[in-house]
């Protein structure tokens, strides 16, 4: 599942196409994906012009100049492709597992005024393409319990303190609860709890005071989550520009993981004799170093 980073780098990447551009034509190719599309999407599409594209989470958020906004999500295999002719074009983002070109499984495509084609592809169509009233979009069942974006100044020891206050779950959990933080996934939080020092299998609440104070390790580890983020955005960047040049080196944040994925091999930060380790934790992988996270 791409996870916030990743979604920021597609949204960075369709803007300049999509944002300030008339929708020409819309062909929607099947009847639904996870989810049916909205009644009549591709005819409430055409000739709509794209106000803003934006991102909520895990969400990217294209507002259309008569007060809608179309609501998108990657699901598991989902990407968009850009092509400023007729075919090719590169796919919008980089991913820890490839993405597909196959056009069978194209399932949207839009003709922007811009120059562009934009496609929407999914194999597995586990993403989904709704619309809603701006207006509207915050009460919406997708974003009305989302927690404080993890790139915000709202992400702060205090509102961790508060939110983790007497909670027995183990501290990976809990930065995994949409309520708490919004877009945080599997990888990131693996990253940062590494970078942290923290075990992922802590109890939340033990990083709070009895008073209800943020410790200091709780301190240290929301600017951890903020660079973590922020460092995996900027490598989506780099890796968006090599798409312009066909023979250069696509660079993946993945290249940067301290832990993950990393089962067996050598602690970064502790050497040759201290191994990442792999356990579930609520049906998913977490990687750690138990020697230097407590």
């Amino acid at each position: 599942m791409p996870e916030l980073p990743e979604v920021e780098t597609v949204r960075r990447g369709l803007q300049p196409v999509m944002e300030g551009a008339t929708i020409l034509a819309a062909e929607v190719r099947r009847p639904d994906l996870r989810f049916p599309f909205p009644e009549e999407f591709a005819v409430r599409l055409a000739g709509r012009k794209v106000t803003s594209l934006g991102r909520r989470s895990k969400y990217l958020l294209a507002d259309l100049d008569d007060g809608a906004v179309v609501v998108m999500h990657l699901g598991m295999s989902g990407s968009f492709r850009i092509a400023m002719t007729p075919s090719g074009g590169a796919v919008v983002g980089d991913f820890h597992h490839v993405r597909s070109r196959d056009s069978a499984h194209d399932h949207v495509v839009l003709t922007l005024s811009s120059g562009a084609t934009v496609t929407y592809n999914d194999p597995r169509r586990f993403g989904f393409m709704l619309m809603t009233a701006r207006s509207a979009l915050a009460a919406h069942p997708l974003m009305a319990k989302l927690g404080v974006e993890p790139t915000g100044n709202d992400l702060s020891a205090g509102h961790l303190a508060a939110a983790f206050r007497g909670k027995a779950a183990p501290l990976k959990a809990a930065l995994l609860d949409q309520s708490i933080v919004a877009g945080l996934g599997n990888i990131y939080v693996c990253e940062a709890l590494h970078r942290a020092g923290l075990s992922p299998q802590r109890a939340a609440g033990t990083l709070v005071t009895k008073g209800g104070d943020p410790t200091v390790r709780l301190e240290r580890l929301v600017p951890v989550i903020r660079a973590v983020i922020a460092e995996a955005i900027a490598a989506g960047g780099s890796s968006l520009r090599d798409h312009a040049q066909p023979s250069g080196e696509l660079g993946y944040f993945q290249h940067s993981f301290h832990v993950y994925d990393r089962e067996g091999e050598a602690c970064r930060r502790c050497g040759d004799g201290h191994r990442v380790r792999r356990i579930v934790q609520s049906g998913r992988s977490t990687f750690y170093c138990a020697a230097c996270q407590r």
